[in-house]
C-alpha cells in the first residue's frame, strides 16, 4: 500500500510543530494521517494525499476508510473531511460515494523522473535547451549552495514576494517556510551570481526540496527566481544540481510536484512551468484530486462563501 510523503510520520511531526492536532489510523485495507484544521465556524479534517488505499479492492477499501474518518470527524465535531486519495479514482466513483470536488490543495497531476539511469543518460534525456543551460551554468558565473539554515529562507521569501506581487498571488509565510527548513527532510538550494569584475555576489534563485527516505523520492517544493536574470539558466542549474545530488544520495525518483493536465488549454496558468519541468525528461502521475465529504451542510456552505469573500479581499 503506497503512502505518500504527506502521510508520513515526518510530515505529522511537522504539522504538530505548527500546533495542529493529528490522528493516525492503519489497517490492512487503508491508512490515513488526518490533520485537524481550525476555522471560525468549526474544525475540519484534512487528509493530504490520502487516505492510502490497498489496490486489491480500492473502492471497497476507500469506503472503509471513509467510515473510519466519518466516525473520527463526528467525535471532533468537524464540519467536513477534505481528502486526496493517491489512487486515481474516477470523478463519478467519488461522487457516488458522496464526495464533492473542490479546488485542488495539492496537485492532482505531477511529473516524476526516474533517477536510476547513469548521470550521462539522465542528461541525454533533457531537452536541448535544458542541456544547454546545464552546460552554460558555471560559465555564466553561477553556482549552487545547499543550506539548512532557517535564516536563509529569507532569500526564498524575498524572491517569492516579488513574484507574488507581479502575478497577484499570495506568497508563503516566512515563519512557515523557516519551520519547514528546520525539518530533517528539507534542504534549501540557493543560486549565487558573482560579478566577475566587482566580485559582488547575489542570490538570484532559491528552491526548497523535501526528501522522502521511505519512498526514496525527492520533491521539488517552493521555488522562485529573480526575473531580472531570466536570460541566465539559474533554475535549470539549480534543478540539475538537486537532481544529481538526489541520485548521489541514493534516491530513486525526483518528483517535480505539480503540472497542468494533458488536456489543459495553452493559456493554463501552469503551462509555462509544466513545459519547463517536462524538459528534464520523466513521466506523468495522476492522483484523484481534492474532495470534500460534507458533514454539516449549512456550515460548509457558509465556509465556502466566506472563503470566496476572503480570496477577493486578498486580491484587492
Amino acid at each position: 500500500m503506497y503512502q505518500h510523503f504527506l502521510q508520513s510520520k515526518d510530515w505529522e511531526t511537522f504539522e504538530q510543530s505548527l500546533g495542529h492536532q493529528t490522528f493516525r489510523h492503519s489497517t490492512p485495507d487503508f491508512s490515513y494521517l488526518a490533520i485537524k484544521k481550525p476555522t471560525k465556524l468549526g474544525p475540519y479534517l484534512f487528509v493530504p494525499y490520502g487516505p492510502s488505499i490497498s489496490t486489491t479492492q480500492p473502492e471497497k477499501c476507500l469506503k472503509k476508510a471513509l467510515e473510519s474518518l466519518v466516525s473520527l470527524a463526528k467525535d471532533q465535531k468537524a464540519i467536513f473531511i477534505r481528502l486526496e486519495p493517491t489512487y486515481a479514482f474516477s470523478a463519478s466513483t467519488l461522487a457516488h460515494m458522496g464526495l464533492t470536488k473542490t479546488k485542488d490543495i495539492d496537485p492532482a497531476h505531477t511529473w516524476r523522473l526516474d533517477l536510476s539511469p547513469a548521470r550521462e543518460d539522465l542528461i541525454l534525456g533533457f531537452s536541448h535547451g535544458t542541456r544547454l543551460g546545464h552546460n552554460q551554468f558555471p560559465r555564466r558565473h553561477l553556482s549552487v549552495e545547499v543550506s539548512h539554515n532557517p535564516k536563509d529562507i529569507a532569500h526564498l521569501v524575498r524572491l517569492q514576494t516579488a513574484l507574488a506581487k507581479k502575478k497577484g498571488i499570495t506568497a508563503y509565510d516566512q515563519k512557515y517556510l523557516e519551520n519547514e527548513l528546520r525539518q530533517p527532510f528539507a534542504s534549501l538550494y540557493l543560486v549565487h551570481l558573482q560579478d566577475p569584475d566587482t566580485q559582488k555576489d547575489q542570490i538570484v534563485a532559491a528552491s526548497l526540496f523535501f526528501d522522502d527516505e521511505t519512498n526514496s523520492t525527492r520533491y521539488y517544493m517552493q521555488s522562485a527566481s529573480d526575473p531580472t536574470y531570466k536570460n541566465l539558466p539559474t533554475t535549470v542549474g539549480l534543478l540539475c544540481a538537486s537532481i544529481f545530488d538526489a541520485k548521489a544520495k541514493g534516491l530513486k525518483t525526483f518528483d517535480f510536484w505539480g503540472i497542468a493536465p494533458d488536456d489543459a488549454p495553452k493559456d493554463h496558468p501552469w503551462a509555462g512551468f509544466t513545459r519547463f519541468k517536462k524538459s528534464f525528461g520523466g513521466a506523468p502521475l495522476t492522483y484523484s484530486g481534492t474532495y470534500d465529504l460534507v458533514l454539516n451542510k449549512q456550515k460548509y456552505t457558509l465556509y465556502k462563501a466566506l472563503r470566496k469573500v476572503n480570496h477577493k479581499l486578498r486580491k484587492i
